[in-house]
């Protein structure tokens, strides 16, 4: 990766690495190279042969090549590329064991996918998915209607969103499931249409993704009741309620088994204080004229992420089957993973569990999805249009592991000896202990007053309460090339395998006010070791390079 040339600041720093292991010397031989790879940088596999593909790599100058020594120039370049990034390039490739069954997995999941805007006038565009599969998205949401014509619909219903062809969504996701990620895609289908237009939708499901549906139980797993992202490799499955096998049309039981919208977003919202209950109103009404899933073929392509209510996590426990999954609004979560959440980390090593934002987030505002990674959810949805931090650790959770949109969860979620509660401080464990020094910026910005940013680094870090700690630099003014902070940092983590890291790089505009300026986001697990530059990205989630920070990564 080529960057913008370093600031003074910053090639005054990296000198001194360089002029403190060149020894006197004009050049640095392979030998000093390679002390600086192990001491300073944490490299501790290289060996000789690795300091010298660097000098191959990174030195220009032909007298240097060939005594195997680098120059204070190659040393900048290296300094300055992808192999001395803060994240760790080996996770930029699909690394972890992708044999599991799927509840071991976080798996990166959209709410109301077809929106571009908010929940009530916005735009449903087909951009939206593929955005969404773009960015590694593995749970879309698609909310279907009867639409004129029997072609059904997509939008959000009761409201000004404006709406396009289920066909369409489905010919979009088989054109682009692929595109980024191997592993299996899974269409939530919130389902509010009649028998007539649910057997069209079952048809277009079955003639436009014809061989990567999956419409049967595989023959062989790998491991588990459950299929393994490998098992299910280009596959694309149905999450969406069942008929039951045989229904007594005569009993009490008739309207529990002719099941209504796939979610429960609807049915478990009536827990949300803040509902719309106009709109549940109406939805109520038209769930009673018989909006109701009687077809057999739809009910038939639901094989492994077959929906049901939640009720209580014993009564999961006593009779909810391998394939079966759940849906709840996040405030029945947040109340589970306070009062239980030891044993919601349980319920989640068994089935998987899928969050959605509250019906009150109106205008597609996100919550903070770590607090229910912290117990093992695994389709954590959120509003993949919203712009700010929830996105932003989002996308830095699942960058990780080559941005396939399936993370394996750490061993303490899934351990089936002891016992995790992430709501209590995790005395038992031995902390790890985290330095950073932030030295510098480079090329940031100019602040849109069009003046020279006075800008400081805040480090956040996310993970269990205990763990969630935010800490800042001094405010440097006038300086939007080369600013200096100098400013050392100390963080105990208790859990640092659930942690998040994110660098946030503001705009101090008042006494006690400052503006987003850009951040970069990324798991401790793939946080290096030693002196290292880190990218910075927009609200938008693009790069702006040559943009970024200076640090300095220790841990223990």
């Amino acid at each position: 990766m080529k960057r913008g040339k370093a600031p003074a600041s910053r090639r005054a720093e990296i000198q001194h690495l360089y002029q403190t292991y060149a020894s006197g010397q004009t050049i640095l031989p392979a030998c000093a190279l390679l002390r600086f790879l192990h001491k300073e940088q944490n490299e501790l596999t290289a060996n000789e042969e690795t300091a010298e593909s660097l000098i191959d790599r990174y030195e220009i100058e032909e007298i240097a090549r060939e005594s195997r020594s680098m120059t204070f120039e190659g040393f900048l370049r290296y300094m300055e590329s992808k192999d001395c990034c803060v994240f760790d390039q080996a996770h930029t490739s699909v690394y972890q064991y992708m044999d599991q069954p799927l509840t071991h997995y976080f798996i990166s999941s959209s709410h109301n996918t077809y929106l571009t805007g908010d929940q009530i006038v916005g735009k449903s565009h087909l951009d939206a998915y593929v955005s969404a599969l773009r960015k590694g998205c593995r749970c879309l949401e698609i909310d279907c209607w009867d639409g004129p014509d029997m072609e059904p619909v997509v939008y959000h219903g009761y409201t000004l969103t404006t709406k396009i062809l289920f066909k369409d969504v489905i010919t979009t996701v088989e054109q682009h499931a692929f595109e980024v990620s191997a592993y299996p895609v899974i269409l939530s289908l919130e389902n509010h249409c009649s028998r007539e237009q649910q057997e069209v939708m079952a048809k277009y499901l079955a003639s436009i993704l014809g061989e990567k549906l999956l419409r049967t139980p595989l023959d062989h797993l790998t491991t588990g009741d459950l299929p393994s992202p490998n098992d299910l490799k280009y596959k694309i499955l149905i999450k969406n309620k069942k008929l039951k096998p045989h229904i007594d049309t005569e009993g009490p039981s008739c309207t529990e088994t002719e099941e209504s919208v796939d979610e429960g977003e609807e049915d478990e919202d009536e827990d949300e204080e803040d509902e719309d209950h106009q709109t549940k109103a109406k939805f109520w009404s038209s769930k009673k004229s018989g909006l109701k899933i009687k077809v057999k073929a739809l009910s038939d392509l639901v094989v492994y992420t077959k929906s049901v209510k939640f009720i209580s996590f014993s009564l999961s426990k006593d009779n909810q089957n391998y394939n079966e999954n759940t849906s709840m609004a996040e405030k029945k979560a947040r109340k589970l993973a306070k009062a239980s959440g030891a044993v919601f980390v349980q319920h989640n090593k068994r089935f998987l569990s899928r969050i959605y934002p509250a019906g009150s987030r109106t205008s597609s505002s996100n919550y903070n999805p770590q607090e229910f990674w912290n117990v093992g959810s695994h389709l954590v949805a959120l509003n993949f249009q919203s712009l700010g931090l929830p996105m932003d650790l989002n996308d830095g959770r699942f960058q990780d592991n080559g941005g396939c949109g399936y993370i394996l969860k750490p061993p303490v979620l899934m351990s089936s000896h002891e016992s995790f509660d992430p709501s209590c401080s995790q005395h038992n464990l031995k902390p790890t202990h985290l330095l950073l020094k932030v030295f510098s910026g480079s090329n940031l910005p100019i602040s849109r007053s069009g003046k020279a940013l006075d800008s400081f680094v805040r480090v956040e870090v996310y993970g269990i309460s205990s763990d969630s700690h935010r800490k800042h630099t001094h405010t440097v003014k006038n300086n939007s090339l080369s600013p200096n902070w100098d400013s050392d940092m100390n963080f105990s983590i208790s859990v640092p395998e659930l942690c998040l890291l994110r660098f946030c790089v503001r705009e101090q505009t008042g006494l006690l006010s400052s503006e987003f300026v850009g951040q970069y986001t990324l798991p401790f697990t793939s946080l290096k070791k030693g002196y290292r530059w880190v990218p910075l990205r927009s609200r938008d989630g693009c790069s702006m390079d040559p943009a970024s920070l200076f640090v300095f990564v220790w841990y223990s």
